[in-house]
């Protein structure tokens, strides 16, 4: 038997996991692990449980949204343990298992677990401080990932970020931003920033598959321009519907490291989650730094 840690966020989406728990520790144990559970009990209690997970670990498996993913990640990473995750997701957006093909439905999600074999993703290190798995962006629709009440995400799912994320669009604030990255200097005023190794971006920003590959090292960078017109508007949504960065309104680069300058204080959304910074901004890309099962 091989030992798994399986991390349960119960509070996380709309709870599907709940009725079938059950059936999916049984189908781990026919599979030959030995199935350790623990939930976890407040935002963080993820980093600490991955962090401090028993020596004969052989694999963790962890059932929530991404930002509980990002917890498990996190733990392991400053703990200096390679471990193999597995992700069952129960989230309201979830891009990261959207990006992975990755079942949202809890059972089949527990099977390719079961049937998955390992494959290492580069993650990122936001000031060399807060790690994340697949995006740090700021800017408009940023706040609604952590301004949506729980309660809200349960209830309407993703439809909740982006009822919330209207809100944003009557205060369009555009940052002045220097942005160093490894193919130059630019600087201009955007309403949007992310640094990202997915494809999907809170459901909102799409890119394509050919776009972004996991564990090449470097971030794909999108900078949405402040609009000048409505023209300009309806430019930035059909880019980001079908995931066309050529018009002038953008941005797109890829690299391995991107310092970003601003002129005030900072909110930033990683994997979903807050983060206050500073004026100056380092984001790297640590190549094939986890291990995920898919």
């Amino acid at each position: 038997m091989k030992n798994m840690l399986f991390i349960i966020n119960p509070y996380s989406g709309k709870m599907k996991i709940k009725p079938v728990l059950l059936d999916i520790i049984h189908m781990f144990n026919e599979a030959g692990y030995n199935t350790r559970v623990q939930t976890t009990l407040s935002r963080g209690h993820a980093t600490e449980i991955a962090a401090n997970a028993p020596s004969d670990t052989d694999l963790i498996v962890v059932s929530g949204g991404d930002g509980t993913l990002n917890e498990v990640l996190t733990g392991l990473l400053q703990s200096d343990k390679r471990l193999p995750v597995g992700y069952i997701p129960a989230g309201s957006t979830n891009d990261f298992a959207s990006t992975f093909g990755f079942s949202t439905d809890p059972k089949l999600a527990a099977q390719g677990v079961i049937d998955g074999s390992e494959f290492d993703i580069d993650v990122g290190l936001f000031n060399n401080e807060r790690y994340f798995s697949y995006i740090a962006s700021f800017g408009v629709f940023t706040a609604a990932s952590y301004n949506t009440p729980q309660v809200f995400k349960n209830t309407f799912g993703h439809l909740a970020y982006v009822l919330e994320g209207m809100k944003d669009i009557t205060k369009i604030t555009p940052y002045q931003v220097r942005v160093e990255t490894d193919e130059g200097i630019i600087e201009g005023r955007y309403i949007f920033g992310s640094v990202t190794n997915t494809t999907s971006v809170g459901g909102i920003v799409k890119l394509s598959s050919d776009m972004v590959k996991m564990n090449d090292g470097l971030f794909e960078i999108v900078l949405v321009k402040n609009p000048a017109n409505i023209n300009d508007l309806n430019k930035i949504v059909t880019g980001c519907i079908t995931s066309s960065f050529k018009d002038s309104v953008f941005e797109f680069i890829k690299s391995k490291k991107v310092k970003m300058i601003f002129e005030t204080d900072m909110d930033w959304s990683l994997d979903g989650e807050h983060q206050r910074t500073g004026t100056d901004v380092t984001i790297e890309n640590i190549k094939t730094a986890a291990t995920i099962i898919k």
